[in-house]
């Protein structure tokens, strides 16, 4: 999608397929309602007056309004005034969502009017805006036998009307958010698809595929071999069930070589780990048969450290960031890990597999070891890696673990800005006497006790070179039920993260 912006203070006169205003609850008007309505003689107050409330995320189109040179006017509720104001840009955000979704049948383009919201930047809202349409316009089709194309969206170009002081802001913070809908799109696709077509050879051509498109981007991946020379006995373990081969992906972003002379840079890269189980049956400790489809998600976290290289390309961001992802399937077979058994791992510390679905631990230990070879600025990983994490914070927040506090806050900041949230969880040395094992250095689980925490901690045990954190994506990645399908999460939160950082 094409985004732009234009400056403009008559937008009666505006010539396009649609036209967004927002229109507070109560029958207030923004300035930008307010203006529409005044050239097409009292029409907007009339239809606020008899049929819409102005509630937060509804609309209703009007078409050939008189005095107005668009051909349709959506009105988008954005609930009460002073509510509007307290939710800064979010509400910014959502509004906008329900405005390209009922803009979705104009041809060619649409053209939001974003309401001024107090203390919050110009880049941020066209960011967000951004972010919203890739979003609302987003339509999985790519393993249907015959797709339908009329039910692809038709909206083409968006164009953002701002004040001509802000148009250089807009339009970096349209580029911004353009660019993280493309990752995010990539990352939802990555995820929907089945694991019979997204097995981890895929992901390895995916990141080949994404350093051709991009000059800025390395990409090597590994087989079984080079990763058992490497000596990855906990990955290995794992990918020793399936008959797919394992893969094990290194994608680099050189982008400090463009920092600007005395600019100051990060000590060593940004590296991103990502789980990438493209099919978690849970291995011989098997998962109830049950939405078991669903663990075709498993792979979110690689999805998601895929998308912030595509985005992180596109806008050539000054940084050096690095993707690790470990990919395999975990599955029952006569070669599958038992619970019981006792692996090595790279970092030469010795694991009692107490249940072999405790998986995404045991791949991501030995990418977090090998993460050392970078003398990273930064570590962290992204991986749907606990149950327990979605009991404790359901589909709302991901699950964010961090010693540092510093990474920990830069983190959460960055959540916030990107309305893609996480809350911070405990890592209390205490919680670490759960992993203790009578016959390895440590176990795979610690109990059903704090389930999500004990996970953490296990990672952290391979994680004590450099500065850490751990985001557990379990209850945001995907949504079940009706809507099931991949969120694009935490790719706003990862590139709100770069974005800050460069």
């Amino acid at each position: 999608m094409e985004f732009s912006t234009q400056t403009t203070a008559s937008l009666h006169q505006v010539k396009t397929a649609a036209l967004a205003v927002g229109v507070y609850a109560d029958g207030v008007l923004s300035p930008a309602a307010d203006l529409i309505d005044r050239a097409s003689n009292g029409a907007v107050r009339s239809v606020v007056k008899s049929e819409f409330r102005g509630r937060a995320g509804s609309t209703l189109t009007l078409r050939n309004l008189p005095g107005v040179s668009a051909q349709r006017v959506v009105l988008v509720g954005l609930g009460k005034q002073d509510d509007y104001s307290a939710r800064t840009h979010a509400s910014a955000e959502q509004a906008f969502a329900a405005a390209c979704v009922a803009a979705q049948l104009a041809e060619g383009v649409s053209t939001l009017v974003a309401n001024p919201v107090a203390d919050v930047a110009v880049v941020a809202r066209a960011r967000s805006a951004a972010i919203a349409a890739g979003s609302a316009t987003y339509h999985y089709d790519a393993s249907f036998g015959k797709p339908d194309r009329d039910a692809r969206p038709k909206l083409k170009k968006i164009v953002q009307v701002v004040e001509r002081a802000d148009a250089a802001q807009a339009q970096k913070g349209l580029r911004e958010g353009n660019a993280i809908a493309n990752g995010m799109e990539l990352t939802r696709t990555l995820g929907n698809l089945p694991g019979n077509i997204c097995t981890p050879t895929y992901l390895g051509d995916t990141a080949k595929r994404l350093a051709r498109e991009f000059k800025s981007l390395k990409v090597e991946v590994l087989d079984r071999k080079q990763v058992e020379a490497l000596g990855m006995g906990s990955f290995l373990s794992v990918a020793r069930g399936s008959e797919e081969a394992l893969r094990f992906i290194v994608l680099r972003h050189a982008g400090a070589k463009t920092v600007k002379k005395g600019a100051k840079t990060p000590q060593g890269p940004i590296v991103l780990v990502g789980k990438g189980i493209t099919f978690d049956a849970g291995g011989i400790s098997l998962k109830p048969a049950a939405t078991m489809d669903e663990m075709k998600y498993d792979m979110c976290g690689a999805a998601s450290v895929l998308g912030s290289f595509r985005a992180l390309a596109e806008l050539e961001l000054p940084l050096d960031v690095v993707g690790l992802i470990p990919a395999c399937e975990n599955l029952p077979s006569g070669k599958a890990n038992k619970p019981g058994d006792v692996v090595t791992s790279m970092a030469g510390l010795t694991i009692e597999i107490l249940n072999t679905d405790a998986e995404g631990r045991l791949v991501l230990c030995d990418a977090l070891t090998y993460a050392e070879r970078f003398k990273p600025s930064a570590v962290i990983d992204i991986a749907t890696l606990t149950g327990a994490c979605v009991v404790a914070l359901g589909n709302v927040n991901s699950g964010l673990f961090s010693k540092d506090d510093d990474l920990a806050e830069a983190l959460a900041s960055a959540g916030r800005e990107s309305l893609d949230t996480a809350w911070r969880m405990p890592m209390d040395d205490a919680y670490q006497e759960q992993l203790k094992s009578n016959f390895a250095d440590l176990a795979n689980i610690g109990g059903p006790p704090a389930g999500a925490v004990t996970a953490a901690c296990f990672l952290s045990r391979f994680a004590k070179a450099y500065p850490w954190a751990h985001l557990d994506i379990a209850g945001t990645a995907w949504r079940g039920g009706k809507d099931k399908g991949a969120t694009g999460r935490p790719v706003p939160l990862l590139m709100q993260y770069l974005l800050d950082q460069a």
